[in-house]
């Protein structure tokens, strides 16, 4: 591989959609083309807190690989645009990444809602799609490829710790959104067959300032493990909840839990429990080593979570994908993503043939203001939804 020198690129903002050609490669100058890749993602509409995880991902990715000679010998440039946290916003944004940026591929969004506005757009312009955010799964198209969990691989290795370790007593609380019901919708069955029981379950708007009612509730229902899937201004009965004493009887199972949520519990709620693909507190040395040069580029007042990871793990399947290939193109690079195996911080990531990855997965826990690894669960393959 012929290692070139890279040029820098200034960032632009355009409106009310920001695109910006980030500065991630070396400031030297060379012929080779960049290769462009796209990043539809929230900064503003309200989960601006994920859209700027993600932005950081993918910023240390392009770094690292920039600094190894790129990709093929061209150095990869991140083209940003703004989603708005809004469907028709991210459709929007995804069309112009492609038509007019020139992007090769688009990574993002982070909402259910945009990702399925985005997906048929990538489809129609046959452009390939990295999704890194958890999701409930079922989206299956040619050039859509996930590399976050989908509910069985946060469920199957969580709930048989809680009910072995706490009990079998649930009560379920999540937002009245697809994300929340597909992954209730998954947890249900499985409680049964380990033996347990739903003694309560609640869908709210995540907009709630006055939590006691649903506080009366899970109290009455003497639930030992309360299956959390509400963020925004939900993540407040958490902390709520613990200084009414209620977390003395019932211990939180929390789906979709990131490093970034934590600053919502003031860091003093301890032992809520989740499932992840990457533990920023871990003790492994790659590990450590990603989550320190992350902490050095994010700034002692940002948070970094295993948003972080996964969205820098995109660019190195694009990476693995484009070497497997040979060549820098969209039909190729999309044949190559499938069954592509490559190394990230959190251990191997396979992308099966359903489009969807194989992680090792990891038991973490809430001890101040991080998580903490509790047990390696292994490689879990996802039950996706897609057959192919």
């Amino acid at each position: 591989m012929k290692i070139g020198l890279f040029k820098k690129v200034a960032g632009v903002v355009l409106g009310g959609v920001a695109t910006a050609l980030a500065a991630v490669a070396p400031a030297h100058v060379t012929a080779a083309e960049p290769i462009k890749i796209g990043a539809v993602l929230p900064f503003s509409g309200g989960v601006e807190l994920y859209g700027e995880q993600a932005k950081l991902g993918l910023e240390l990715a392009a770094a690292d690989i920039n600094a190894a000679g790129g990709i093929l010998g061209r150095p990869v440039v991140l083209v940003f645009r703004d989603d708005g946290t809004r469907p028709q916003i991210a459709a929007e944004a995804a069309r112009k990444a492609v038509e007019e940026d020139g992007v090769l591929a688009v990574v993002g969004p982070i909402t259910s809602q945009n990702l399925d506005a985005i997906v048929p757009v990538m489809a129609s312009h046959r452009t390939p799609l990295l999704y890194a955010t958890n999701y409930e799964g079922g989206q299956c198209s040619r050039y859509m490829f996930a590399l976050n969990t989908v509910p069985n691989q946060e469920l199957d290795s969580l709930l048989p710790y809680m009910t072995k370790t706490f009990g079998g007593d649930y009560f379920l609380i999540g937002a009245d959104r697809d994300w929340p019901h597909r992954m209730f919708d998954a947890a249900e069955p499985l409680i049964a067959k380990l033996g347990g029981k739903v003694v309560g379950k609640r869908y709210t708007l995540g907009a709630e300032k006055d939590f006691a009612t649903l506080a009366d509730q899970l109290a009455a229902s003497k639930a030992k493990v309360l299956l959390y899937a509400l963020k925004g201004d939900g993540m407040g009965f958490i902390p709520y909840a613990s200084d009414r004493g209620l977390f003395k009887t019932t211990t939180v199972a929390f789906l979709g839990l990131t490093e970034a949520d934590l600053k919502a519990f003031g860091g003093k709620v301890d032992n809520i429990y989740a499932a992840v693909p990457f533990v920023v507190a871990s003790d492994d040395p790659k590990a450590r080593a990603f989550a320190a040069k992350a902490r050095a580029k994010a700034g002692p007042d940002k948070a970094v979570s295993n948003y972080v990871e996964t969205h820098y793990n995109t660019l190195f399947a694009v990476k693995a994908a484009l070497e497997k290939a040979g060549k820098v193109d969209k039909e190729a690079l999309t044949d190559a993503l499938e069954g592509i195996t490559f190394d990230s911080p959190g251990g191997p990531v396979t992308i099966g043939k359903d489009h969807h990855a194989i992680l090792d997965m990891f038991l973490a826990k809430t001890q101040g203001p991080q998580l903490v690894e509790v047990q390696a669960l292994g490689a879990v393959a996802p039950k996706s939804g897609c057959a192919r």
